[in-house]
């Protein structure tokens, strides 16, 4: 997988914020988190906590109101579906609620 980032800096680097002046950096110059050093780690631990938790509607007896429910790994199906639908309804909002970047300061 061919990396994006910027290489690393090993020696302090200009600060943006207060020119002449610089930043240091970690003796190792590794600047990444536990996150970023884990992520792949942590989506694997998600899909697997996701799949057993699909497995798992053999598990129990469902008492459900429509027949729908009863379709295996629907609240799964209807989660990510309700999720999805979120995050692209908010997409379509941001235009409409965004104010300009100095909205406050006028």
């Amino acid at each position: 997988m061919k990396d994006h980032h910027s290489p690393i800096p090993t020696q302090p680097v200009p600060n943006p914020e207060d020119p002449g002046t610089f930043v240091p950096v970690r003796g190792d110059g590794d600047h990444s988190t536990w996150f970023t050093r884990n992520a792949k780690r942590i989506v694997l631990a998600v899909c697997v906590l996701s799949a057993v938790l699909v497995l798992l509607d053999f598990a129990y007896a469902k008492h459900s109101y429509f027949r729908v429910e009863d379709v295996f790994g629907f609240y799964g199906l209807y989660g990510f579906v309700a999720c999805v639908t979120l995050v692209l309804l908010a997409k379509l909002l941001r235009p409409l609620l965004m104010r300009p970047e100095d909205y406050y300061d006028e």
